[in-house]
Order: structure tokens, then sequence, then C-alpha cells
């Protein structure tokens, strides 16, 4: 049986103690943050999030859910809205208040379909994407893409808009279907 000299289980101590103080400081300090939720609620409808699409805290009261995709140094924004029955006007001025946000306006598309009893209308442009709120000052951002999605509900539409560089919104395309067709029921 080996002992040990007192010096140095004084020493050990010590440097448990200053182990034990730092891991407390750390976990005191750090942001501790949930896991980002798989699924989430906006209006009516349960969405299920693609898993490698970061979930982003809000930052507009207007929004409801956000999202990011990453792809190396470029990402793209996943922004979610629900004003409420009636809120923000028709399906069509919002088609084309969205579509509005591009120059040039010749590589549009407009599609409608039905996801059980759901009507959804999506949205696709790209060119100039002039950012920042209908009229007011906008940022124009060249070779960038859109696909949006607005899914009609009695107790107010729910508007999804996917934006970011135009081969980024191209790749997400697959994945934004799949993610707004989790959303309405299917029966």
């Amino acid at each position: 049986m080996r002992t040990l000299s007192l010096r140095t289980v004084a020493t050990r101590l010590r440097v448990s103690a200053l182990f034990s103080i730092a891991l407390m400081t750390f976990f005191a300090t750090a942001p501790l943050r949930a896991e980002d939720p798989a699924t989430f609620k906006v209006g009516d409808f349960t969405f299920t999030r693609p898993a490698k699409w970061q979930w982003v805290e809000v930052s507009s009261p207007m929004r409801k859910a956000q999202l990011k995709i990453a792809d190396g140094d470029k990402s793209a924004d996943v922004v979610f809205y629900d004003f409420g029955p009636g809120g923000a006007g028709g399906v069509q001025a919002n088609v084309q208040r969205w579509l509005r946000q591009f120059d040039p306006r010749d590589k549009e598309k407009v599609n409608e379909t039905t996801i059980g009893k759901t009507k959804v209308t999506y949205v696709q442009a790209e060119g100039t994407f002039h950012s920042g709120m209908p009229g007011g000052p906008t940022t124009p951002m060249e070779g960038y893409a859109l696909m949006g999605a607005i899914i009609e509900s009695d107790n107010g539409d729910v508007f999804v808009k996917l934006t970011g560089p135009k081969a980024l919104v191209e790749a997400s395309v697959a994945h934004f279907k799949k993610m707004i067709e989790s959303g309405p029921k299917k029966d």
C-alpha cells in the first residue's frame, strides 16, 4: 500500500477545488440552450424542420418562427409569418408584394396546390432581391432567389419565405416543400 505525503494530498485537493470552481464558473456563465425543436407550430399548422436547418430566435415580433440554411460562407433565411384572420391582405396581394421585391420580373413562377383540404400557393422568383420592409429603404442583393409558400387557413394564412443566394435556395427547394407539406393535415 502506497502512502501519500501530506503535501501531495494538499496539492491534489487544491487542484481538485480549482477544477470544481472552474466548472461551476463555466456552467454559471455559459448560455444554456435547449435543443432546437424538430417540430414547431405556426398558426394552425405544425411543421417538421429539416434536420440540417438551424433554428434561429426570431428577429422581429412579426416573425413567428425563423430558420437558417448554411452552406459554407453562404446562408439563406426561412421566415414564418401569421397575422391572424384577414391579416396582411389576401393571397394575391402577398404574391405580388413578394414578386415586386425582385428585378427583373421575368423569372417568376406561381403554382397552386392542395394538401389534404388546405390550399397552398408556391411563389418563386430570382434576380436582384430588394430586402427590407415594403415602402421603406431596401438593400439590393444580386443573384438571390425566393421560394415562398402561402398556406391558407380560416384562422389566418401562414406565409413562409425562403430567401438567399440563388444556388442555395435552388438546392433547398425539395426540403422546403417537404417542410411545408408537413404542416397541413392530410385528411
